[in-house]
């Protein structure tokens, strides 16, 4: 066998040096892609820039908040003096929004467009990551001495203390007698003596709620609850979100239908006003008066012993004229609404001279002082899901919030990606101080930013 040596100058000789000269196919297509991709692009860049359109620049579409002016670059990207970039400066934000510092003690501020992200489509703005919380509180340090708040918070799931008003076992600061236990219970008796079954809405309502409640009082009850009170002013409801926090009861349109403040047989199911002493007092006056001038001879009848009430004073008071018979029957009808009726619910104080003194009621509003909460969105979740301890509640001092425990049940910072309601600080905590908020004015119009006309500021 004959056995051929082939060296590699040999080998080279057998390749066409010239092949990338030769026309091909590939060749030919590849280099017509080549002028027509760049000359595509730049026709459609200078159709936009014709257009007025500045599509061509934008890193993504903006957020529904700022989306009227997705053709005015120049409102946020605002040229500065020997910078050729146009980043986004916190004077521009602040041009339409006040925003409030955080706290007077924060060591630092951080700019805007480090929390708030653009030209991520549609998306709250507000939905920062906790990185920018974080990197503050996770070893949190003020400018004046030690921190008054929480010094190591990470994350919600297990790096959150117990919220405040649930860790410290403060009790309730209301002054209002209300047993959570006796008024659950099966077959209460209600209005008109029928039995009734309570639930936790026929009293807790978000303060826009349209519909009635189930149990309210007289015409005249609701009707004088309604009307201004001594100083002019109607009762003070809550800022931000009407549907957000729950409105604290009041006695007409919540209790009166159940709870009569009735003051004599005389006056069957009339009732006193539920307002201070001194009006209840002289509420009485008036209706006894009325009565003793369209009965005279009632001041000759001999008031007998009330067996219902065994404890109240029985001492025979024979009034000698009119002025005086109104005075008994003042003094009986307050014994039985101070002594029996208005101390179920209320503390007494100390009396200022002849009347005593209620202690004001006190309900609180809103117990996360530094968190937001928003009972719409909870709606259909079951009260006694989240508040546990509220229908075996017997003493007034309970405090009846969730905790921590059941919002993490269904509240995650993995939330989008398991499946599972969101659980970033965002969702609690706002960064702005919005009670500092001051007033701020329009300064563009529709046109301007639209892109339809150059903004008058830059005319003058």
């Amino acid at each position: 066998m004959i056995r051929r040596t082939r060296t590699t100058k040999a080998l080279a000789r057998r390749i066409d040096l010239e092949y990338f000269a030769r026309p091909h196919p590939f060749r030919r297509w590849r280099l017509m892609l080549s002028i027509a991709v760049p000359a595509i692009a730049l026709v459609w860049f200078f159709s936009q820039r014709a257009q007025g359109g500045q599509r061509a620049y934008s890193s993504g579409p903006l957020s529904y908040s700022h989306a009227v002016f997705a053709k005015q670059c120049g409102l946020c990207h605002v040229q500065q003096a020997g910078a050729f970039f146009r980043p986004v400066a916190d004077k521009a934000c602040l041009s339409c929004h006040d925003a409030p510092g955080h706290h007077e003690n924060q060591r630092f501020t951080p700019a805007c467009t480090s929390c708030h992200v653009e030209h991520k489509g549609a998306m709250r703005l507000s939905a920062t990551a906790d990185v920018n919380c974080t990197q503050c509180h996770a070893d949190l340090h003020t400018k004046s001495g030690a921190p008054k708040y929480e010094v190591s918070i990470s994350n919600f799931g297990g790096k959150h203390p117990e919220f405040r008003a649930v860790r410290d076992h403060a009790g309730d600061p209301g002054h209002i007698k209300l047993n959570h236990y006796v008024h659950m219970q099966l077959n209460l008796i209600g209005p008109n003596q029928r039995r009734v079954q309570m639930t936790c809405d026929d009293c807790h309502r978000p303060e826009g709620a349209a519909d009635s409640a189930p149990y309210p009082g007289s015409a005249a009850q609701v009707q004088y609850a309604a009307a201004p009170q001594k100083d002019g002013a109607q009762p003070q409801r809550s800022e931000g979100n009407a549907r957000a926090y729950m409105a604290p009861p009041e006695f007409a349109n919540h209790c009166a239908g159940c709870h009569l403040l009735t003051f004599d047989k005389r006056f069957g199911e009339e009732q006193v006003p539920h307002d201070s002493p001194a009006v209840v007092r002289k509420f009485l006056a008036e209706r006894f008066g009325g009565y003793i001038a369209a009965h005279p001879a009632s001041v000759r009848e001999v008031e007998e012993f009330d067996r219902e009430l065994p404890e109240r004073p029985n001492s025979l008071k024979i009034a000698r004229d009119a002025s005086e018979w109104v005075g008994f029957r003042v003094e009986d009808a307050e014994w039985l609404l101070y002594r029996k009726t208005c101390k179920q619910c209320h503390t007494l104080g100390v009396p200022a001279g002849s009347l005593p003194e209620v202690v004001k009621a006190q309900i609180t509003r809103r117990w996360l002082a530094h968190g937001e909460f928003d009972h719409y969105p909870h709606r259909a979740v079951a009260c006694g899901s989240c508040h546990l301890k509220a229908i075996n509640s017997r003493e007034t001092t309970d405090v009846l919030i969730a905790g921590i425990a059941s919002c993490r049940d269904c509240h995650r910072e993995d939330g989008p990606a398991r499946e599972a309601a969101e659980g970033r600080c965002f969702e609690c905590h706002q960064y702005h101080d919005w009670t500092k908020a001051q007033r701020t004015k329009g300064t563009y119009t529709i046109p301007e930013l639209r892109g339809a006309a150059t903004s008058w500021l830059s005319t003058r």
